[in-house]
């Protein structure tokens, strides 16, 4: 079995990987979808 990879307080590194990976939205991604929204960008950019 694989060595798990935790912080010093115990924090599972690869379960947060995992996790955020299928959080949804990026900041930036939020950045440019509101963007699109108010006009700034066409949505090809």
């Amino acid at each position: 079995m694989k060595k798990q990879r935790t912080t010093v307080t115990g924090t599972n590194i690869d379960e947060v990987k995992k996790l955020n990976k299928n959080s949804g939205l990026t900041y930036n991604e939020v950045k440019i979808a509101l963007a699109q929204v108010k006009g700034f960008l066409n949505k090809r950019n």
